[in-house]
């Protein structure tokens, strides 16, 4: 007999371990998000944050591919697939991405420049590509658990809407319609997501893993900000990475 086996938490139990991990690692927390929301960003500092964050946009349809491509049940890909076209956008509804890249042109940047990902910082790369890399080599429980950070998202953004209203020029409906947005799509996806690792999750061992996946996305969130902070915040800017007065509009460069 197995001594050291361990009953797996009750359903409600281990919903509140997922939202404990929000409540202690989400990167709402950290102090780029509070100097962004706060109004004490740079012009510059808001640029070199809406650029790499474009690379974690870019990446998020790939990483949702990846994981459909190895899903054989239809509902789970159908139910999934709404992800792929609220970031990529279909012939009639504008996506996630285009919505990132107005917010890109109102502070200043040429769309085109944001877009050739040209001056993204190392750490921003590494993180997201290993998100990329998780979601499409884990185990599809981990895949969906690392997607649940979404359960902590509506707030954050209806506090950066507030913030960024506030205490920035650019912001407007126009340029902050991607957060607008998430407000109503992200609520959706986490609930199908969280239903479906509560229901999938039946062991200690299973919950573990999804536990473990979660803190895995809140490090790739963090990360990033990590990497902001110390390029542009504290001036240690990497080589090759987006240097003021790079990719601008002209109207915005004079």
């Amino acid at each position: 007999m197995n001594t050291n086996h361990k009953p797996a938490a009750s359903r409600e139990e281990f919903e509140a371990r997922l939202r404990q991990i929000g409540a202690d690692r989400y990167h709402d927390k950290h102090p780029f998000h509070h100097r962004l929301h706060g109004g004490d960003c740079t012009p510059d500092e808001v640029r070199a944050w809406v650029i790499n964050r474009y690379y974690y946009q870019h990446s998020i349809p790939m990483k949702d591919a990846a994981f459909m491509s190895r899903v054989e049940e239809p509902a789970l890909r159908r139910a999934w697939r709404s992800r792929i076209e609220d970031h990529d956008g279909t012939a009639e509804n504008e996506g996630g991405i285009a919505r990132w890249l107005r917010l890109a042109q109102a502070v200043g940047l040429d769309p085109a420049y944001v877009q050739s990902r040209v001056g993204i910082m190392p750490a921003t790369k590494f993180a997201v590509d290993a998100y990329v890399r998780f979601v499409r080599d884990k185990t599809l429980l981990e895949a969906v658990a690392a997607s649940l950070t979404e359960l902590f998202a509506p707030a954050i953004h209806a506090n950066r809407i507030e913030g960024l209203l506030q205490h920035y020029d650019f912001a407007d409906d126009s340029s902050l319609s991607y957060f607008r947005k998430r407000l109503s799509e992200a609520p959706k996806d986490v609930a199908f997501g969280l239903k479906w690792v509560l229901d999938h999750a039946d062991t200690a061992e299973k919950q573990d893993m999804a536990a473990a996946a979660l803190e895995f996305k809140t490090d790739v969130l963090w990360a990033q900000l990590d990497a902001l902070w110390n390029g542009y915040v504290e001036g240690r800017i990497p080589p090759g990475c987006w240097q003021p007065g790079e990719g601008m509009l002209l109207a915005k460069a004079s």
